[in-house]
């Protein structure tokens, strides 16, 4: 009886001795996240592009997906969820329509959406300087 006392004592002593060990190894592991240096931020090839779109457009869903999949940074303006973005849709760039896409500081404007319209404006922005 005291035998089996002693052995299960020696396996509880064990296993929190190794449970502390394994704490005191991860605590001691340096950060898995990349430290970003916001003195140096990345310069992205793309100059900066705002869209307008809605949630239920096919168009717009596809424009953000491309986007999306390809890593372009994009400022998406909702116009069914933001009153000002409706407003500059129809009084700045004449248009009720979506998705509506402006490629650097209103140098491009695009109504409508497709792959190498919109490639064709970032290269001609681009060659302007942005």
């Amino acid at each position: 009886m005291l035998g089996a006392k002693k052995i299960t004592l020696t396996m509880l002593f064990v296993a929190v001795f190794s449970f502390y060990a394994v704490i005191s190894t991860h605590a001691a592991s340096p950060p898995s996240q990349t430290v970003l240096n916001p003195a140096a931020p990345k310069k992205s090839l793309y100059p900066r592009i705002v869209i307008y779109t809605v949630a239920w457009c096919p168009h717009c869903r596809e424009l953000k997906e491309y986007l999306t999949t390809r890593n372009i940074p994009f400022i998406n303006r909702d116009v069914e969820l933001e009153a000002a973005a409706m407003d500059d849709l129809m009084q700045k760039y004449k248009t009720y329509s979506v998705p509506v896409v402006v490629i650097g500081n209103d140098l491009e404007i695009l109504k409508g959406f497709t792959s190498e319209q919109f490639e064709k404006a970032v290269v001609k922005v681009n060659a302007a300087g942005r």
